[in-house]
């Protein structure tokens, strides 16, 4: 158990998960929180980054900072996503592990696991086969991070974790066109077209992929959870169990928006892998369980999106 008075560093705070897991941390009673924006500390800057642990002394860590983007960021900047994930989880975990950090949280991603896996996706099927080439970059940063912490673990016998949740989607969401994530995307996507009485709007792909989706506030309880309560090596899985086709979930965002043209879809545009869906028996095993269902999370979002940027 964290005592809360104890010193949590949450890098990545003003992010979707990160602010999330801020909020959560703060409604059970925890304001000793460390919080820095991207302009008083540069996780690129190896030496600002030790120079922080250095004079902060943290005594947890939850890492959630990473350059994040939909499919299209991850295909054409896929240098700058492999190296700058790279750099910020090594600077970020090898200075907390020097300065003696108790136990740190890295947050990895879905996209780590083979393109074809057995489904559900298990923990154990990491590095079993060819990576999904759209996301190649981001997924060899997120295994290198996961482990680097497996290996911290091993020889310095110290509390260094990873999970890996599914897409997740939320308050704080990013919801610009060319870097969005697929729920946010939508809602956008779908309620300009409402605003606009468009007739029709066109969706990349061929809607058949399938994909899982956590809100944002049951990843955060989920972290808070594991920061509690697991402290073994062996990552952990983060998702519903449920998942849903890309089609399905254009009719559900079409229905919450209200908008009433026609969907049609681009076949030129990759899907991605055709299937995704974590085992997350383990981690219910254990005792967490989400709580928010796609239904009232898509619900919650919009009425995010309306508040932010139609108020």
């Amino acid at each position: 158990m964290i005592n809360k008075d104890s010193k949590i560093y949450i890098a990545g705070h003003t992010g979707l998960v990160g602010s999330a897991t801020v909020r959560r941390y703060r409604r059970e009673g925890y304001n000793n929180l460390i919080l820095k924006t991207r302009g008083e500390l540069d996780l690129l800057n190896q030496q600002k980054v030790a120079d922080f642990f250095m004079a902060e002394r943290p005594e947890y860590v939850i890492l959630s900072a990473a350059k994040v983007g939909g499919i299209k960021h991850n295909m054409t900047y896929s240098a700058d996503f492999t190296y700058e994930n790279l750099q910020i989880q090594n600077n970020v975990i090898w200075q907390a592990h020097l300065s003696g950090v108790k136990k740190l949280l890295f947050l990895g991603s879905a996209c780590i696991y083979p393109r074809l896996p057995l489904q559900p996706i298990k923990e154990e099927y990491l590095m079993e086969g060819k990576l999904e080439p759209t996301n190649e970059g981001y997924a060899i940063a997120k295994i290198a991070g996961i482990k680097l912490c497996e290996k911290i673990y091993e020889q310095y016998h110290q509390t260094f974790i990873s999970c890996m949740p599914t897409n997740t989607y939320g308050e704080n969401d990013n919801f610009d066109p060319d870097s969005s994530h697929v729920i946010s995307a939508l809602i956008r996507k779908m309620h300009e077209a409402k605003v606009n009485n468009l007739p029709e709007i066109k969706l990349w792909g061929s809607g058949s992929a399938q994909r899982e989706f956590i809100y944002v506030d049951d990843l955060a309880d989920a972290i808070f959870w594991i920061m509690q309560n697991y402290n073994e090596s062996p990552f952990l899985n983060i998702g519903t169990g449920k998942d849903i086709s890309i089609a399905e979930l254009a009719q559900k965002i079409k229905e919450t928006v209200g908008y009433r043209g026609v969907i049609t879809y681009d076949h030129t545009i990759p899907d991605g892998m055709p299937k995704r869906l974590l085992d997350v028996s383990k981690l219910n095993s254990l005792g967490w369980h989400h709580a928010i269902s796609l239904d009232e999370g898509l619900k919650k979002i919009y009425d995010f999106y309306l508040r932010k940027y139609c108020g």
